[in-house]
Formats: structure tokens, C-alpha cells, sequence
């Protein structure tokens, strides 16, 4: 295998790598309610979800160390430590009733006019 095609591979591996990570940042980052659903707009708070897509990147990080980049590390500890930060920050708000559509009013205001004409 030719030199070119080697680095080739390895920056494929690397984007490929990012991505998952960045993937599961941002199922995470939704789960803790920071963020609407791509799906449905909506701000839904899962805290087991959360904690579940954090585990996922921590194993990632335990199974993969010395084996990724310096970059590559230094992305993934980032990324952990944030979500970590924040799920510790949601988990002291504790418990909180789902409201079901509502977004912050920065996020969406052009839905306050449309809640049914409750308001």
C-alpha cells in the first residue's frame, strides 16, 4: 500500500472517528434537554438516555486509548468532560415536569403565538 493511500485511510479513520463522537455528543447534549429534538423541535429530557450516550463515549475513550491521535484524544476528553459537567449540573435540578413543545422562548418565539391560544 502506497504511502498516499495510507494517510488516506488514516485521515478517513480520523473524520470517521469525529463523527462518532460527534454523534453521540449530540444525542447526548438533546438528552440532557439543552438542545430541541432534530425530530420533533421539541426540548425533551432524558437523564438515563444521557448518562447512557456519556457511558458510550467513556468506554469509547477507555477502549481506543493509545490507539487515536493526540487530537483525537484531546476531542473525545473534551467532549466527555462537557457532557459529564452538564449531566452533574441537570442531575442537581433533579426531577422536572416534561413540558411537552415548549422550547426556550430564544430558541422558537415564532411558536408562542401558536400554543393553542392558551396565554
Amino acid at each position: 500500500m502506497s504511502d498516499d493511500v495510507k494517510q488516506g485511510a488514516a485521515w478517513d479513520n480520523e473524520l470517521l472517528f469525529t463523527q462518532l463522537v460527534l454523534s453521540f455528543h449530540a444525542a447526548a447534549w438533546q438528552q440532557l434537554g439543552k438542545v430541541p429534538s432534530v425530530i420533533n423541535g421539541k426540548i425533551e429530557r432524558n437523564l438515563e438516555m444521557a448518562k447512557h450516550s456519556i457511558d458510550m463515549l467513556g468506554m469509547l475513550e477507555e477502549k481506543t486509548r493509545g490507539n487515536v491521535s493526540e487530537n483525537e484524544q484531546k476531542f473525545l476528553r473534551h467532549a466527555l468532560h462537557e457532557l459529564r459537567m452538564n449531566y452533574l449540573d441537570e442531575l442537581k435540578k433533579g426531577p422536572t415536569e416534561e413540558k411537552e413543545g415548549e422550547a426556550p422562548p430564544q430558541d422558537k418565539p415564532e411558536e408562542s403565538a401558536s400554543d393553542g391560544g392558551n396565554g
